[in-house]
C-alpha cells in the first residue's frame, strides 16, 4: 500500500510519463495550447524526465474572517470584513453538501492521492477530442492550493500569477498538493476547501453562502440548495445570483448538472434528482450584515472603527492605517465595546422627541462615564446615509474628524466652565465677583495674551449679553446666568492662556483637529467642538478632576481566543477640591437664577452649563451627575453661521430664537432621567467651604445685596416651563 500523498508507479519511466501526462493534462485543461508533435503523447515523454516533482509545504495564512463588534452586553452591533466568511468545522456541514461538492468537483476524492490521474487523463482525452475545455482535471486538493495562493495575493500582479495557466504554476500546485496530502486527512482538506471557496454574491465559504443564498446554515442545506452551491464554485462570478436574471438562469442550469451527476454516481435516485430539479432556485439574497451603514448604532460604529485605525493603543494591529484596516477586516476579531443599549435608547428617544430627522438643524448627543471615559451612547437626529433628499448624513456628527466626524459646532457658553475652573485654581472663592457691564470692550490689545505671548485683545469689538443682565456678578451668579461680560472680564483677570491650558488639560481640542483658536472670546466658545469631546471634559469634573480619554473599546478577542482588555488611562487634571467647587457652582444652573430654570432638574444631584453661541448659530447643553456625563449640540450642518437657530421650526415647534436650554437642555434632561432610572442616587462631594466658601478680597460692594441661599436644591426643583412661542408666522 503506497503512502498517502505519493503517486504509485511502475519504474522511473512510468513515473515520468504519468506525471508528465498529468501536468500537461492540467495545463491543457487550464487553457494552454501545446504544439502538436506526432500526436498527443509524442514529446511529453521526452520532457518528462526533467520534471522535479517533490512534496512541498504550503504556507497557509489564516483565512480572511469577519470581525464582529459587540455592545457592552455582548450583543452584535456591527461587523467588518474583506471577505464575508464564517468558518465552520466539517461536522457542521450537511452530508448532502459534502456529497454534492465531491460529486461535481472530484468524485474520486477519497480514492486518489494529490492528483487524480484517471480523471486528469480522461479530461485530457475529452478535451482533445472536443477541441475545447469540456472537463476539468484538478482535484479538490489542487483547487484548495490555488485558493490559498489567491488569498495570499495582495497585489493585482500576485493575483494574476496565482491564476496564470502556466507550467510553473501547475507544477507548484502539484508539489503543494502532495505536501498537503501528507500533512492532512481527506476530511481536513475537504473542510478547508469548503471554508475557502468563493460561491458568488459576496459569500466566501459554505456557511456564509448558505446564509446569503438561502437564509439557512450549512448544516441545514437541502438537496436542491446543496446542489446549487456545489454548482456555483466553478464560475461564481458568471453564476452570481445577485447579478441578475441571466446569472440566476445560469446557476439554475448548473444546479441541474450537479443533480444529474449525483444521480449518475448513484448518490441520489433519479426520482430525487427530478424532484430537486423541479424546485425554483430559491435564492433569498439575505443581506450581508457588515459595515457601519447597516449597524443600528452607525455613529458609534464609525467611532470604533476610526479608533482602531488611528489610536496608538491598538498599535499591535499594525503600524499603518492600511495594515490595521486589513487586520480588522480579515482577523476574525470579537470587539467588545462600551456602548450601553439602555443609555443609547434613552438618548435616541430624547432626541427624537425634540428634533425630527428631516429638520434642517441636527441634534447630537454623547454620554460618557465619569472616572473611566467610557462612551456609553452616541446619538443623532439624522439618519446615517447618503440620501440628501431624506436629510441623511454621511459623517459622524457626534464625534471629531479623527473619528469620522466633521468640523463640529461652536460650543458657546459651555466653555465658560473652563474660565470658572481657572479662577478656582487661582484661589477665587465662589462669592468673589466682578462688576459686569451691559457691554464689554477690551481696554487694549494686550488685555489678552495667547499661549505664544501674542496680544489678541480686540478693543474695536464690544460684546454684549445674550442671557443674564449686567451688574456685580460672582462666580456663582455669573455662571448661573451665563453673563458674557462677566466671563470676559474674568478671563482677562485670570489670563487667557491659563484658561486655554485648563481646557486642554481636560482633553479639549477642536473637532477639525486644528489648534484651539485663542482669542479673547475663547471663553464664549468660539471653537468648534463635538459632543464626545465636551462630554468627556465635563465627565472629568464629575470624577473630581480625573480626566479619562474617551474610550469605545473595552476588550478584543482574537481568532485564537486570546483576549486583550483595555483599561481606562486616566490622569489627575484638576485638584479634586477645585472640581468639587466647580460642580457645586454649576448645580445652580438648574436653580431659580439659572439658565435651566425653565427646564428644572432631574431629581438627583446634577450640574451643567448651557451654551448659546453668537447670533444663535448653535445651542448646547453639557452636564453631569456623579454617575454620567453628557453633551448635546444643535446646529445646521449646511453652515451654522448662515443658517441660524432663529425663526425656525424644529421638532414641529416654532422658535423665534433657540437658547441652549430650549432644546439641547431638554434633550439632556430627558436622557438623564431615563438613562439613570433604577440607578441609586449619588451625591457630589461637598464644597470645601474653608477654601472656596464666601468671598475674599473680591466681595460685592456693600450697597449690593449678596446672593441669598434660599435652601433650593437644584436637583429636585421642577422650575417653571418656558413657552415655545406658538405656531410659525404666516
Amino acid at each position: 500500500m503506497p503512502k498517502r500523498g505519493t503517486i504509485r508507479t511502475e519504474g522511473s519511466k512510468g513515473v515520468a510519463l504519468l506525471l508528465a501526462l498529468a501536468v500537461v493534462a492540467g495545463v491543457l485543461v487550464a487553457g494552454i495550447s501545446l504544439p502538436a508533435v506526432g500526436g498527443v503523447g509524442v514529446g511529453i515523454v521526452t520532457a518528462s524526465n526533467d520534471l522535479d516533482v517533490k512534496p512541498e509545504d504550503l504556507q497557509e495564512p489564516p483565512l480572511s474572517e469577519k470581525s464582529v463588534v459587540l455592545d457592552a452586553d455582548g450583543h452584535q452591533i456591527a461587523q467588518f470584513y474583506e471577505q464575508y466568511r464564517e468558518i465552520v468545522p466539517l461536522d457542521q456541514v450537511a452530508g448532502v453538501m459534502k456529497t454534492a461538492i465531491i460529486s461535481i468537483e472530484d468524485y474520486r476524492f477519497y480514492q486518489h492521492g494529490p492528483i487524480d490521474i484517471q480523471g486528469t487523463l480522461r479530461a485530457l482525452a475529452k478535451n482533445v477530442t472536443t477541441g475545447g475545455v469540456a472537463q476539468g482535471g484538478s482535484s479538490i486538493t489542487q483547487q484548495y492550493v490555488k485558493q490559498v495562493m489567491l488569498n495570499k495575493a495582495r497585489t493585482k500582479k500576485e493575483q494574476e500569477e496565482a491564476l496564470a495557466p502556466s507550467y510553473g504554476r501547475k507544477l507548484n500546485e502539484l508539489r503543494y498538493a502532495m505536501g498537503l496530502e501528507q500533512k492532512y486527512t481527506k476530511d481536513q482538506i475537504l473542510e478547508k476547501y469548503l471554508n475557502i471557496a468563493y460561491f458568488g454574491a459576496g459569500a466566501y465559504g459554505v456557511e456564509a453562502a448558505a446564509k446569503r443564498f438561502f437564509g439557512v446554515s450549512a448544516a441545514d442545506l437541502s438537496l436542491a440548495q446543496a446542489a446549487t452551491l456545489a454548482g456555483a464554485v466553478q464560475k461564481p462570478n458568471e453564476t452570481d445570483p445577485a447579478a441578475g436574471k441571466k446569472s440566476r438562469g445560469l446557476l439554475l442550469a448548473r444546479r441541474d448538472v450537479v443533480l444529474d451527476r449525483m444521480a449518475q454516481l448513484k448518490k441520489i435516485t433519479p426520482e430525487q434528482a427530478a424532484e430537486a430539479k423541479a424546485k425554483p432556485l430559491g435564492y433569498k439574497g439575505t443581506p450581508l450584515p457588515g459595515g457601519c451603514e447597516s449597524s443600528p448604532y452607525p455613529y458609534f460604529c464609525m467611532y470604533v472603527r476610526a479608533d482602531i485605525l488611528t489610536n496608538p493603543v491598538f498599535a499591535a494591529f499594525g503600524r499603518t492605517r492600511q495594515d490595521r484596516d486589513q487586520f480588522l477586516k480579515r482577523g476574525g476579531l470579537v470587539i467588545r465595546t462600551t456602548l450601553d443599549p439602555k443609555l443609547q435608547a434613552a438618548a435616541d428617544a430624547a432626541i427624537k422627541d425634540r428634533v425630527h430627522a428631516t429638520d434642517d438643524p441636527v441634534a447630537s448627543e454623547a454620554l460618557v462615564e465619569p472616572g473611566t471615559g467610557r462612551i456609553k451612547a452616541m446619538a443623532a437626529s439624522r439618519k446615517y446615509g447618503t440620501d440628501a433628499r431624506k436629510k441623511q448624513i454621511s459623517y459622524n456628527v457626534v464625534a471629531d474628524r479623527a473619528h469620522g466626524g466633521g468640523t463640529g459646532f461652536q460650543a458657546g457658553s459651555t466653555f465658560k466652565v473652563f474660565t470658572l475652573l481657572t479662577a478656582l485654581k487661582q484661589g477665587w472663592r465662589v462669592d468673589d465677583g466682578l462688576d459686569s457691564p451691559a457691554g464689554y470692550t477690551a481696554p487694549g490689545y494686550s488685555s489678552f495674551t495667547d499661549c505664544k505671548g501674542r496680544d489678541v485683545g480686540d478693543p474695536a469689538h464690544t460684546v454684549s449679553n445674550d442671557e443674564g443682565s449686567g451688574g456685580f456678578k460672582t462666580l456663582k451668579t455669573g455662571t448661573w446666568q451665563s453673563v458674557n461680560t462677566f466671563f470676559l472680564k474674568l478671563e482677562q483677570k485670570v489670563g487667557l492662556c491659563d484658561v486655554v491650558r485648563t481646557a486642554e488639560s481636560l482633553g479639549v481640542k477642536r473637532a477639525d483637529g486644528g489648534p484651539l483658536q485663542q482669542y479673547e472670546t475663547f471663553t464664549l466658545g468660539v471653537n468648534e467642538m463635538d459632543p464626545v469631546t465636551v462630554a468627556t471634559a465635563y465627565a472629568a469634573i464629575a470624577a473630581r478632576g480625573s480626566y479619562c480619554p474617551p474610550q469605545a473599546v473595552s476588550a478584543i478577542t482574537d481568532r485564537n481566543g486570546t483576549t486583550t482588555r483595555y483599561q481606562p488611562k486616566c490622569r489627575q487634571a484638576l485638584d479634586p477640591e477645585v472640581a468639587d467647587a466647580a460642580a457645586d457652582v454649576m448645580r445652580g444652573v438648574f436653580g431659580p437664577q439659572g439658565t435651566m430654570s425653565a427646564v428644572g432638574g432631574i431629581g438627583r444631584d446634577a450640574a451643567g452649563k448651557t451654551g448659546t453661541s453668537d447670533d444663535y448659530s448653535t445651542a448646547w447643553f453639557a452636564g453631569f451627575t456623579p454617575d454620567l456625563a453628557g453633551a448635546v449640540s444643535l446646529g445646521d450642518p449646511r453652515g451654522a453661521s448662515t443658517h441660524r437657530l432663529s425663526g425656525v421650526t424644529i421638532g414641529g415647534r416654532y422658535y423665534s430664537v433657540v437658547f441652549g436650554a430650549d432644546i439641547s437642555g431638554r434633550i439632556w434632561k430627558e436622557t438623564m432621567i431615563s438613562a439613570l432610572k433604577g440607578v441609586p442616587k449619588s451625591s457630589f462631594p461637598p464644597i470645601d467651604s474653608a477654601r472656596f466658601g464666601g468671598c475674599g478680597d473680591r466681595c460685592a460692594p456693600r450697597d449690593d445685596v449678596p446672593p441669598v441661599d434660599n435652601g433650593w436644591d437644584p436637583g429636585f426643583g421642577p422650575g417653571p416651563d418656558r413657552s415655545f412661542g406658538g405656531p410659525p408666522p404666516m
